[in-house]
């Protein structure tokens, strides 16, 4: 009986030790599952901080492109992908680092929009590029254009400057004035009471660029009093765009050489003792300008 118990006694031992060599292996076998399994869950972590990180960057390259485009049509199809990364980042967020599935769904996604944004860049540097040679033509065009303007506002100086020296050239001028008082047999008088007609000689002189032909000549006779001497109040000729009144006028043949020509005037108004003007008008210009004197 003895003997039994003992026999008892060894085999409850060996089992007793098997089962705890039984234990101590399943508790390191637990422990090794759990360093595996933990390390699993950081690589997971990890792996999601990274993709996560990838959207973040992304988002950043969105918001500089969406910022300069000019485009309208490619500005709404890049805020779209815009808004759609923004919707995967905030997915990311909200999945368990353990939902390897998810994760891999939302990687797919991302490396989508990311080909949908490389074509978008390639597009709006294509489009940068053109608009740089555009405004670098436009640039060109425009100082060209200013170019011929300043040449032509140039010319059109030096045109306007040439048409008034030949306008000045082609005037004519008058000179050689000479005033006399005569009686009434045309002789010349010293009496002032006696002078029934003023002749006046002048001068046209040569001038070959003028315009030759038929032309009329008139002379304005200023008083002492700064009234014009006339005969008739309709008697008129057009100067600086007004018409403005003449004291004689006379038609002649101009072709270009000089010409001496005499003028008179009928007195027939009591004669005032002083200084009187003389103005010869041709062509639309004053062309001689003469002071004489009448004393008593």
């Amino acid at each position: 009986m003895k003997k039994n118990n003992v026999i008892i006694l060894s085999v409850l031992s060996a089992i007793i030790l098997a089962l705890l060599i039984a234990v101590f292996f399943l508790i390191n076998r637990t422990k090794e599952k759990e360093a595996e399994i933990a390390e699993v869950v950081e690589m997971m972590n990890f792996e999601k901080q990274q993709v996560e990180r990838e959207f973040q960057d992304m988002a950043s390259e969105f918001d500089g492109y969406t910022s300069n485009i000019k485009n309208d049509s490619l500005f709404k199809l890049l805020d779209d992908q815009k808004v759609k990364m923004h919707q995967l980042l905030e997915e990311l967020r909200v999945t368990k680092s353990t939902n390897a599935r998810k994760i891999s769904d939302l990687k797919k996604e991302l490396a989508s929009v990311r080909k949908l944004l490389v074509h978008y860049v390639n597009q709006i540097d294509a489009l940068n590029a053109e608009n740089k040679v555009l405004k670098t033509e436009n640039t060109d065009v425009k100082r060209r254009y200013n170019e011929a303007s300043e040449t032509v506002n140039q010319l059109s100086k030096e045109k306007e400057s040439l048409n008034e020296v030949v306008t000045r050239a082609a005037k004519l001028d008058v000179t050689g004035f000479s005033f006399s008082p005569l009686n009434s047999r045309n002789k010349k008088t010293s009496w002032f009471t006696q002078t029934a007609n003023l002749q006046f000689n002048y001068t046209v002189n040569k001038n070959i660029t003028a315009q030759p032909g038929e032309k009329t000549i008139y002379l304005r006779l200023t008083r002492p009093d700064d009234e014009v001497m006339i005969k008739n109040s309709g008697n008129v000729f057009a100067f600086e765009n007004k018409n403005i009144n003449y004291s004689l006028k006379k038609d002649f043949e101009y072709t270009g050489e000089s010409i001496k020509d005499v003028m008179y005037w009928k007195v027939e108004e009591v004669l005032q003792a002083g200084t009187y003007r003389a103005e010869f008008f041709c062509d639309g210009n004053r062309v001689g300008s003469f002071n004489f004197d009448l004393k008593k």
